[in-house]
């Protein structure tokens, strides 16, 4: 995995409230075991026709929303069914970060464990960001994962609560299986002084 960074973005806002996992990217593109080309089913049935074409008018088809790697969604991002094909489909579409007042557990903890920060903000804030996505479309927000906070346009801040284990392995670029692989001679010191 590669170490989070501290970095500024635009703002891609999808509104859209209770998204669950088969919106995020629908069951007919689990077929997979690996996460690269999953972006170009994200949000599949919201980005194209009928017909395979673009949808204009959906968000991350717009050329203004082109390189934005931070989603602003709706409340209760990510519920539904459990796949972790969700947040690989985000990451390989460019998104590091997903913005809400809620996300399922299991959403939440499958981001974490593939490099996707999922940043809890409370009613205020999400409205708040929500308008400086409409008055100022340009506007770029800095996620500082070490501060854990937002840093805005106008200088506010708005912080976010994450766990220690999963911020310091987002910080460190590794998963769980980097981790223990990181304590590999402790863990052998280990079981050695129990077999003596």
């Amino acid at each position: 995995m590669e170490p989070f960074r501290r970095f500024s973005s635009r703002l891609i806002a999808l509104p859209n409230e209770n998204v669950d996992t088969d919106q995020i990217i629908p069951a007919r593109f689990l077929k997979t075991t690996t996460k690269e080309g999953l972006g170009k089913a994200l949000f599949h049935d919201w980005r194209y026709d009928s017909n395979g074409a673009p949808n204009p008018d959906f968000v991350l088809n717009r050329a203004e929303n082109r390189g934005a790697s931070i989603l602003l969604a709706g409340n209760n991002f990510g519920c539904g069914s459990s796949r972790e094909h969700a947040p690989w489909a985000l990451l390989d579409f460019g998104f590091r970060v997903v913005i809400s007042t809620s996300f399922a557990d299991i959403f939440r903890n499958n981001c974490l464990k593939n490099a996707v920060l999922p940043v809890l903000v409370g009613r205020n804030e999400h409205e708040g960001l929500f308008r400086l996505c409409s008055e100022n479309p340009k506007a770029e927000v800095t996620v500082d994962l070490g501060t854990q906070s937002l840093l805005l346009p106008d200088g506010g801040r708005v912080t976010f609560p994450i766990d220690p284990f999963s911020k310091k392995c987002l910080l460190e670029g590794i998963d769980e299986i980097g981790y223990l692989l990181r304590l590999s001679e402790r863990i052998s010191a280990y079981e050695s002084a129990g077999a003596s």
